[in-house]
């Protein structure tokens, strides 16, 4: 045997035996969640929706648990490891008390392990919860970001390039920076995926909606043709009334205006739109990885034999979990 050929055999093998290790432990910690479910439902005798909640903070800590060890079960966790995936939450922009209720149902998951004798240790004890008087910017609710929408008046100039704005930004998760940035031919129509270039010009792709593409065309073909538009920046997505790109302080000014119009109070700009996408997605059931990948986040590691994420699968949770994408 040639040593190309064992070397590939040895890097099949501990593939293999990773893989199953990785099968071993989604098959214990489903039989730990299963148990924990059944005690919720039948000694609390508490609601679906109660269960469901409780069953989905339980899933997002073994999102992040497996894209950190492949091999470490629910019942091994630390104290550290439940701080940390906190803190990823509050890196995604979860508002502290969405926070502070996927802890509770934690709690609540760990303290029953430790009342069965599974555990020896409550690594949830001494985690408080996070303080709702923490600066986090505001979330919008998903009505906000409409009404945001129906205020803005497409008669006037930059009415629809306004619109296109806020749809995409929320529809993709985009940072102020990227929309400033996005060129038209980054946008990919029959595959209703965009390029995004983000911090230190790291690709990645994020799915836009039928009616977000609809929303770009109609300004594109529309106002955007109209203008005199300078020559660096005939690619240039969103263009300014001198034909040049948008500016981020622009942009801000932009949503500010809308939200007064909407009569919304909450100090807001443009990230809390990003944080919006995120919130709305993972509270609705998304996974947590998938809602990364389309953030450009990069501070979970994730082993590619296991955790890819392929592009088909980035457009179903979108399509699945966020609230105006079918729309």
């Amino acid at each position: 045997m040639s040593a190309n050929l064992h070397f590939f055999f040895k890097k099949l093998s501990y593939h293999i035996i990773y893989f199953l290790i990785f099968v071993k432990k989604i098959m214990l910690d489903k039989l730990l969640i299963n148990r924990f479910l059944i005690y919720l439902r039948l000694e609390q005798s508490l609601s679906d929706n109660s269960i469901t909640a409780y069953t989905h903070d339980i899933e997002l800590l073994m999102q992040y648990l497996d894209s950190i060890s492949h091999s470490k079960l629910l019942k091994d966790i630390t104290q550290e490891n439940i701080e940390n995936f906190i803190a990823q939450l509050y890196d995604l922009g979860l508002s502290a008390n969405s926070q502070a209720r996927i802890l509770s149902g934690i709690k609540k998951f760990y303290a029953y392990l430790l009342q069965e004798k599974i555990i020896e240790e409550n690594p949830t004890l001494l985690i408080s919860s996070p303080s709702t008087g923490r600066h986090i910017p505001d979330i919008l609710s998903y009505e906000e970001i409409c009404s945001m929408i129906e205020n803005i008046d497409l008669s006037q100039p930059f009415g629809h390039r306004n619109k296109a704005i806020i749809e995409i930004m929320y529809g993709c998760g985009l940072r102020v920076s990227e929309v400033t940035s996005l060129k038209i031919s980054n946008i990919y129509i029959e595959d209703e995926f965009i390029i995004i270039f983000g911090k230190g010009d790291k690709e990645r792709l994020v799915p836009i909606s039928q009616s977000i593409i609809k929303t770009l065309y109609l300004y594109i073909d529309g106002e955007r043709k109209m203008q005199n538009i300078k020559q660096k920046h005939t690619d240039t997505l969103f263009i300014n009334r001198r034909g040049s790109s948008l500016s981020r302080q622009m942009i801000f000014l932009i949503i500010k205006d809308l939200a007064e119009k909407a009569g919304i109070k909450k100090n807001i700009g443009p990230h809390t739109i990003r944080h919006s996408f995120a919130t709305h997605l993972l509270e609705g059931g998304a996974d947590l990885r998938a809602v990364q990948q389309m953030l450009g986040h990069s501070s979970i590691s994730t082993t590619e034999i296991y955790t890819h994420i392929s592009d088909q699968y980035l457009r179903e949770v979108i399509s699945l979990f966020h609230p105006r994408y079918n729309d």
